[in-house]
């Protein structure tokens, strides 16, 4: 019997290696990832470049702390505010923590304004994280039960009506900050238009609130840009990331701008284990490889392929609802619950995830090939086929 807390339905299967887009089982069984550790694994498995950063860096200083300073982590701020045009870098270890640092921001934003109790508009079928103020957030009801009471402070509304925003504007003078994904990942890759993310921005340049954007999933390349909100041609108050910062070890990161540049002081927030020497490598290899290998316009023509393959194999399939998606965050929805295509995609050898119960979601590394493209199609396409004739 394991010790380990059941809090995950853990398919039977343990890996013991990788190599590129490739990973192997302990019984030596090989599976083409189309996951990547939920958009983790940036550069896929066992990256030469990024195994020397992280070896290299081990083998000098693995951690300080952050009461002094740490010259890697200021070269990584530095780089990230550079392709962002962002201010501000704060470093913690996780998507959650990032979002429950852009809370707190929002937070104290509000009380800067004299305003008493701050709210801040969240989206319908948002994921922000599990710790109590990002699971508040989030709008997920099946992850809230059991928790509550939950976090007071949040107004949800549907993705992508902006008329919802505008009513809860007109009605709610306590509003500091509208937080969003640009391209909702748990929620069942859910994407806005970029003219809707251009009239949030203007909404909240009208109100002097924040525009926060979770780039947890979406960001560090993976639709083809640093971030997705540069598709808009906008740029948000505050960023979070993580998941594929540090191509799989864990970092997160809360970047401001603007009106939300500068509120926190010391004392305010913090993170023991935040940004520390090994973890900075690991992003700073993980975001000069993606330039010097061209892998953000990998990711726009191997999504593309994947989308249109997957798209031409199950024209007039019958229960196929959806295929959409941008650059290497891809999702296709069906009209029933597909969990059980996640256990069977495993036994033929490949990794994916069912998210928001009905739509088969894949997150492939950005090191992916045409040629991994088309495997993943040849063995994808056949299973849903076949999961939709027979159950």
């Amino acid at each position: 019997m394991s010790h380990v807390m059941n809090t995950y339905a853990r398919l039977p299967v343990a890996f013991t290696h990788g190599e590129g887009v490739w990973i192997y089982d302990e019984t030596g069984k090989r599976y083409l990832d189309a996951l990547s550790g939920i958009a983790v694994n940036t550069l896929g498995h066992n990256h030469p470049r990024l195994v020397k950063a992280i070896a290299e860096q081990a083998g000098r200083l693995l951690h300080t702390s952050n009461l002094y300073r740490i010259p890697l982590q200021e070269r990584l701020a530095d780089r990230l505010a550079e392709l962002s045009g962002m201010d501000e870098v704060f470093f913690g270890n996780s998507g959650a923590e990032a979002n429950e640092g852009a809370i707190k921001l929002a937070r104290m934003y509000g009380h800067g304004k004299g305003i008493e109790l701050p709210h801040v508009i969240v989206m319908e079928n948002a994921f922000h994280g599990r710790t109590l103020a990002t699971l508040s957030a989030t709008g997920n009801r099946k992850a809230q039960a059991g928790f509550e009471p939950l976090v007071p402070g949040f107004v949800r509304v549907p993705y992508k009506d902006i008329e919802a925003i505008r009513h809860v504007a007109a009605h709610d003078h306590s509003v500091v900050a509208v937080m969003l994904e640009v391209i909702q990942g748990e929620g069942g890759v859910n994407m806005v238009n970029d003219a809707y993310l251009r009239d949030v921005r203007a909404i909240c340049d009208e109100h002097g609130w924040l525009l926060i954007c979770d780039e947890v999933q979406c960001g560090i390349g993976r639709t083809g840009v640093w971030f997705g909100w540069q598709h808009a041609g906008v740029k948000p108050d505050v960023m979070t990331l993580a998941k594929g910062l540090g191509s799989g070890v864990p970092i997160g990161a809360v970047l401001t701008a603007g009106r939300a540049a500068g509120l926190f002081k010391p004392g305010n927030h913090g993170s023991t284990f935040g940004g520390n020497p090994l973890v900075c490598a690991a992003a700073l290899a993980t975001l000069d490889t993606i330039v010097d290998d061209g892998l953000m316009d990998n990711a726009v023509k191997v999504g593309e392929a994947i989308r249109s393959g997957m798209a031409e194999a199950l024209k007039g399939v019958a229960g196929v609802v959806d295929i959409r998606g941008r650059g290497l965050m891809i999702g296709i929805e069906l009209d029933r619950p597909c969990g059980a295509l996640m256990g069977r995609a495993a036994e033929h050898g490949l990794l994916i995830s069912v998210t928001a119960e009905r739509v088969v979601r894949l997150l492939p590394a950005l090191v992916f090939s045409a040629a991994d493209a088309q495997a993943l199609v040849s063995a994808l396409a056949p299973l849903i086929r076949d999961f939709l004739a027979n159950g």
